[in-house]
Formats: structure tokens, sequence, C-alpha cells
């Protein structure tokens, strides 16, 4: 026994849409936003279900929905320069024509391909006589021969050949830090100093290396919750401070 589950594909959100209004007979200028966007996020969650990847225009254009539903149930209308209550739905209805629009127009290119891809192509009677007078054998190329020709093909077949020579090489490099070692050396510094500047640690050692193993060890301390951070003067700098006095034992 087997099953077979079929599901509509949609070209995109606004595609999605517009069946759900043809579907429904809805008046595309007056659409009950309620009603789609729980039509447009059934669907995704039928897909999400089925282990379909949801593009992430659908969600987008989903968010985009419940925004336009959540401005609707606002009592807080907007207003244009003329003084008239903007629709929230306007902007979505204007894209929805423009892509219908555009649809149709689509439809119709296509109908005219597939009429010009069943017609039989007229031959170019210059292109045809060029083929027929052209003598593909040796003779023929070699009266195009010159000495540019050959040194152009010599420089091509020589740096083809230093190319495969040259054997790559990769050195490994082991760094002489661990995030433990420098867990252990920030907590050292706190304790006899409860508040440091980063640009403390920075001087300690002003190695690249030294200096990003130091700030990873600082957010896994921060993440254990031993430390914590306080931004200090400007953007660059930041202040670490001891949460409590543990053991480095502990760790």
């Amino acid at each position: 026994m087997s099953f077979e589950i079929k599901l509509p594909l949609f070209e995109g959100p606004f595609d999605l849409m517009l069946f759900f209004i043809e579907r429904d007979e809805l008046d595309i200028y007056d659409i009950p936003i309620a009603k789609i966007t729980n039509d447009f996020l059934e669907y995704i969650h039928t897909l999400e279900k089925m282990e379909i990847e949801v593009a992430s225009e659908f969600i987008l254009f989903a968010a985009t929905l419940m925004k336009i539903k959540s401005k609707m149930l606002l009592p807080r209308p907007e207003f244009n320069e003329e003084g008239e209550e903007i629709d929230p739905r306007e902007e979505l209805i204007r894209h929805l024509l423009e892509y219908k629009k555009y649809k149709s127009v689509i439809g119709q290119l296509a109908e005219m391909e597939e009429i010009r891809m069943s017609k039989w192509n007229r031959g170019n009677v210059v292109d045809e006589l060029k083929k027929m007078s052209r003598v593909d054998d040796v003779d023929a190329e070699m009266q195009d021969l010159d000495l540019f020709k050959l040194l152009k093909i010599y420089q091509k077949v020589m740096f083809k050949f230093a190319s495969r020579s040259d054997d790559t090489t990769h050195t490994v490099i082991q760094y002489p830090y661990t995030i433990e070692q420098q867990k252990t050396l920030v907590l050292d510094q706190l304790n006899n100093q409860p508040i440091i500047p980063f640009t403390d640690f920075i001087a300690m050692k002003p190695d690249k290396i030294f200096v990003i193993y130091t700030f990873l060890a600082i957010l896994e301390l921060l993440q254990l919750s031993l430390v914590t951070i306080k931004i200090g003067d400007g953007f660059n700098n930041f202040w670490v401070e001891k949460l409590e006095s543990i053991p480095v034992e502990t760790l």
C-alpha cells in the first residue's frame, strides 16, 4: 500500500495570494486580511509538517500580513497629506495588481514562445556558405600560423608546466595559548584588581593571538557568570569585573 500527497507549487508569495483570492472569489480591492493571513500561515505550516524548506520570501510575506493585520486592529488610523485615512492594505493591493499584470503578460509570452519553438528556423544562407567553404585540415591551419601564435602557445604550455611543478606546502603552527590558560590568567588578574579595563590585557602582551584567546576566555567566563563587563569610554574599550571570588581550581 502506498499513498501520494500533492501540494500546489507557487512561484512566490504573491502567486499564492492570487490563488487564495481567485479560489475564494475575493475582491482584490477589499481583501479580508484576517482570512488571507490564516490561509497563508496554514500553507506555511503544511510545508513545515512535510519537512519542506520554506523560502525566506514566504516567511517575510507572512510577517508583512500579520503587521497589516495588527495595524487594522489598532484604533489609530493614519492619514495622508490630503487628510484621507490610509488603508494599511493599500501597498499590498498595489503590489498584487502589479504582479497580476506582469503574470498575465508572462503567460502570453510563454504561449508565443511555445508557438515559436514549434516552427522550423529558416537557414542563414551566408552562414551556411561559410561552413561549406571551410576546410578543416592540417594544411589549412598551417596557412594561418605565424611566429606570434607559436610564441603565445609556447608561453601557455610553459605556464601550465610551472604551475604543476610548484608543490603547495602548508605549515601548521600550534599556538602557545589555550582558553583554559587565559581563563586562569584573567581570574588571577581579577583577584588582585576587582575591575580591569580590557586594554590592560592587551598591554600585557600586544600579540594578536594572545588578545584573541584572552577575549574568548572572557566570553566563556561571562557565560559562566563569573565575570561581567561594563562599557567604558568610547567604543574601543570595556571593563572586566569579577562577580564573586571562586577558586581557580574549580574551573
